[in-house]
């Protein structure tokens, strides 16, 4: 019995780091087409993202050393030092912070946001890193080897240490300022609350409570906080023209500060979000092909690299390719719920799921805002946006789902572990 779970762990093992290498070469493959000059039409600038793909490509060897490397011990090991990599990455962030009202040098502000740390040698910089990115790794870290003692979350007061392991890393995250890794962490929490067993009533309880502070945090937002929510509700006519004929429905959408017009949604507060839309639906079932079609020859859509790049890819691919990628995530996410299922550590089971659920949620909300459901956050398409830090990471995480399904689960903890 053991030696057939043995083996189907195994084959699903080899599906995950399939499905993984895949969406990698997906995502090179798209930043190729919207970089490479030379399929260019006249007046078409994609030449600025030219040498993006080879950057990509080497970031996705760092990514299979970091699965590589966790991997080379037992996952309990990280779990025993969960913490101390918390911390570290708290004190990155409050660097990252302090970046923001401290002229700091290796702290730069790119598009008005302070979220990487990056030194030089020789006047030559080194890659960017993004600690938010590599918070997602340590917080389920963290909070897995937390929720291991059911003490730790089977009380309403219990629940406290869960949430101030999440709310510490959002505060710090949220002032930087970044939007999508703050949404991504509160699903997280919940799902692995559930899955470790806390009480449904007292889950209940805190979204209540939450809800019910909603219009006090919408209180305090700043201005581009609310247009960037209230972007989803004005893709409807009927909402811009209420917002044209009353005023104050106007401030409570988009602020004080701000005077709307329907004409300033369009091509500002809106303007990811139309070309995003536009470049999907001209897509249709099968898309223009690879290297082919105007989002892909022309900058009609910032960002497409990166948060936009799932854009990209339907505007290539249409709905077949959309469904073949999102395929490639339900797969990844079916073997991070079966290794979860057969493992009865428990902090092996919430890791997996943990893990399974930062991919979920990540993939929903990054899908959700390119086609208007949600607002636009920054959220990447795990493995296939461009990006260092994120790429890693998330191969990082690929590589503990599999050291989770390829050690022998305890049925005691070691002691050395504890």
């Amino acid at each position: 019995m053991f030696g057939f779970l043995r083996g189907r762990l195994i084959l699903v093992r080899i599906i995950l780091l399939a499905a993984a290498l895949t969406l990698i070469a997906i995502g090179i493959a798209t930043i190729y087409a919207v970089g490479h000059p030379a399929q260019a039409g006249p007046g078409s600038k994609t030449g600025d993202l030219g040498g993006f793909w080879e950057k990509q490509a080497q970031f996705a060897v760092l990514g299979i050393l970091g699965f590589l490397f966790v991997n080379l011990f037992n996952y309990r090991y990280f779990g025993a030092v969960s913490y101390w990599l918390y911390a570290l990455v708290l004190i990155l962030l409050a660097v990252v912070l302090l970046g923001r009202f401290v002229n700091l040098s290796f702290v730069p502000a790119i598009n008005g946001t302070h979220r990487w740390i990056q030194f030089t040698i020789g006047g030559r910089g080194l890659p960017a890193i993004q600690p938010s990115e590599f918070c997602k790794l340590v917080y389920v870290l963290a909070l897995a080897w937390y929720l291991r003692y059911r003490s730790n979350y089977s009380r309403f007061t219990a629940l406290v240490g869960p949430f101030a392991l999440t709310l510490l890393p959002m505060v710090l995250i949220l002032l930087e300022p970044n939007l999508g890794t703050v949404l991504l962490m509160m699903p997280v929490l919940f799902t692995m609350l559930f899955v470790a067993g806390a009480k449904i009533k007292h889950l209940l309880i805190i979204i209540l409570l939450a809800i019910l502070a909603s219009p006090v945090l919408w209180h305090f937002m700043e201005d581009y906080q609310r247009t960037r929510i209230s972007c989803v509700l004005l893709q409807y006519d009927w909402i811009r023209s209420q917002a044209e004929q009353h005023p104050t429905f106007a401030q409570i959408l988009v602020g004080r500060h701000k005077k709307y017009s329907t004409a300033q949604w369009k091509n500002d507060w809106g303007y990811h979000l139309i070309r995003s839309k536009y470049a999907i639906a001209s897509g249709g079932a099968t898309g223009y092909g690879f290297l082919k079609g105007p989002f892909v020859k022309y900058n009609f859509l910032p960002e497409r690299h990166n948060d936009f790049i799932f854009s990209i890819i339907a505007h290539q691919w249409g709905f077949l390719g959309c469904v073949g990628l999102l395929g490639l995530y339900a797969i990844i996410i079916a073997c991070g719920l079966e290794i979860a299922g057969n493992n009865i550590d428990p902090f092996g089971r919430l890791l997996a799921i943990g893990i399974a659920a930062v991919f979920a949620v990540e993939v929903i909300v990054n899908v959700s805002m390119s086609v208007g459901l949600m607002p636009i956050t920054g959220l990447t398409m795990p493995l296939v946006s461009y990006g260092g830090s994120s790429l890693v990471v998330s191969m990082s995480l690929i590589g503990l789902l599999n050291n989770v399904g390829r050690c022998r689960p305890f049925t005691v903890a070691p002691k050395s572990f504890e």
